[in-house]
């Protein structure tokens, strides 16, 4: 049935710790941030006990008398039937007790605690787990920044202010949760401006957070993203995204698609970025949420530049490129010593040019180490083309790697001279990397793992641990002469 999770109030109220070891001494340390006053009873106590100001000593074993005007008691001997001879004795008195490790004589359990400040988070599975509770609270404590107790005490000392200048019970609450929106966006404490403007409930500009989300499964994306998603007021999001991702946004906050794919173009990026102003102008905090790094791309310089054109506030959140994600899924690495010591990022989809492929390309085929083309499936022939023509060998090692968010996940591994033919008969579909260079025929497998919890995100899926698979290719570590 579980216990239910009452806050009491300790300060200044009477307890009695039975024993002075070092469970006694944790259950001590627990408590003292409250400020009750304990009593610690053993015929042995730890000198890092003994050392607490404020604290009886009673240096002998548990007495009954010592029961008398105490609010609550821990029975933490080291004996067990002597803890649950303390526990009945509680019980008789209507004195609530917790017995270590005895679930079956506590009348109150010990939560595993998160506090910071005036913020206690106590999260318990009524014993059936303690180390499951220390999961949670791990988890819990990571999504909390660790100066909250100051913006409580901050936002503490407003209340008088608030009160005075706000009539009506609904105006307050509604300014109280302003501020500590603006608090959590915009740091604190507030310069006088703009706390006024807040409480005034003005108008605020709001600003937006270029954000990505990773190459692939939805835990991928950096704890500063998942933090931004979880207090957006609205998330722009692109194709090749997992979905799972926006279910992190807030309830209420506007969802918006504004995703490209060859052939499917749902808005215009002069437009995307219109809207980007327009949102934060209605004073929004905006996630623009974009599959591997805003940055590598993925036009967010563009962004960046219309929302400083604007006086928008914006940052920066990278995320994990598919330049090398998608690859390393595959089991190739992009470097790798005595293969490749440096990498080249390329688009494969250029409008400006008469074919849509990049300039230059006997520099390209120059070029030591991997060559990793991005957004060019469809011109794959034309790529191949190009660098034998400028020079590169035809048995160089390629490969074409579909993603994980990809219609259909596919590694495909070959050569300049094959790759092609290769990739028409596994029937590759777009979104895919090209890879061109000694570690495209490198197939790095994981070991077997156990299946893996999502400690940072539950509830979101994991990336996958082993590499996808495909048509086979040149011998791991072949290298162009």
């Amino acid at each position: 049935m579980g216990y239910f999770p009452f806050f009491v109030d300790l300060e200044g109220r009477e307890g009695l710790i039975a024993g002075g070891g070092a469970v006694a001494a944790r259950k001590l340390r627990k408590l003292l941030p409250y400020g009750p006053r304990l009593t610690v009873a053993a015929p042995e106590i730890l000198p890092e006990i003994a050392a607490v100001p404020g604290v009886t000593l009673l240096r002998r074993a548990f007495e009954p008398a010592m029961l008398a005007g105490k609010r609550f008691v821990i029975a933490a001997t080291d004996d067990r039937e002597t803890n649950r001879e303390i526990a009945a004795l509680c019980r008789e008195r209507g004195v609530p007790v917790n017995a270590v490790d005895d679930r079956e004589h506590c009348t109150f359990l010990f939560p595993a605690l998160v506090k910071r400040g005036e913020l206690s988070v106590g999260v318990s599975t009524a014993g059936a787990s303690p180390s499951a509770a220390v999961w949670v609270k791990e988890r819990i404590a990571e999504g909390i920044p660790e100066n909250f107790g100051e913006l409580l005490a901050y936002l503490a000392a407003l209340r008088p202010r608030v009160r005075a200048q706000i009539p009506g019970e609904e105006a307050r609450s509604a300014a109280f949760s302003r501020l500590f929106s603006a608090c959590m966006e915009e740091g604190f404490p507030l310069p006088q401006k703009t706390l006024a403007a807040v409480l005034e409930g003005a108008p605020r500009m709001g600003r937006v957070y270029l954000v990505g989300a990773g190459c692939g499964a939805a835990d991928l994306i950096t704890l500063r993203g998942l933090r931004l998603l979880e207090r957006c007021g609205a998330v722009v999001y692109d194709e090749l995204l997992a979905p799972e991702l926006l279910d992190v946004a807030p309830a209420g906050a506007e969802r918006i698609y504004v995703g490209k794919r060859r052939g499917r173009h749902s808005m215009a990026q002069e437009d995307i970025n219109a809207l980007l102003v327009s949102k934060a102008r209605e004073g929004k905090t905006v996630v623009r949420l974009k599959g591997g790094d805003p940055f590598v791309f993925g036009r967010g310089g563009e962004e960046a530049l219309a929302l400083q054109a604007a006086g928008i506030a914006w940052e920066y959140v990278p995320g994990v490129t598919s330049a090398v994600a998608v690859p390393g899924a595959a089991g190739i690495p992009v470097t790798h010593r005595g293969v490749s010591r440096s990498f080249h990022v390329v688009t494969a989809h250029t409008a400006e040019l008469a074919d849509g492929t990049p300039e230059d390309w006997e520099e390209l085929a120059r070029l030591p180490g991997t060559l990793v083309f991005l957004m060019g499936l469809s011109r794959l022939e034309g790529i191949v083309r190009r660098l034998t023509e400028a020079g590169l060998p035809r048995r160089t090692p390629a490969a074409v790697i579909s993603g994980e968010n990809a219609p259909r996940p596919m590694a495909v591994r070959g050569t300049l001279g094959d790759i092609a033919e290769r990739v028409r008969t596994a029937g590759a579909e777009a979104p895919a990397v090209i890879v061109v260079g000694g570690t495209a025929g490198m197939a790095l497998g994981s070991s077997p793992l156990p299946p893996r919890t999502a400690e940072r995100f539950p509830g979101l899926p994991l990336a996958a641990a082993a590499p996808l698979g495909g048509p086979s290719g040149p011998e791991p570590g072949t290298q162009p002469p």
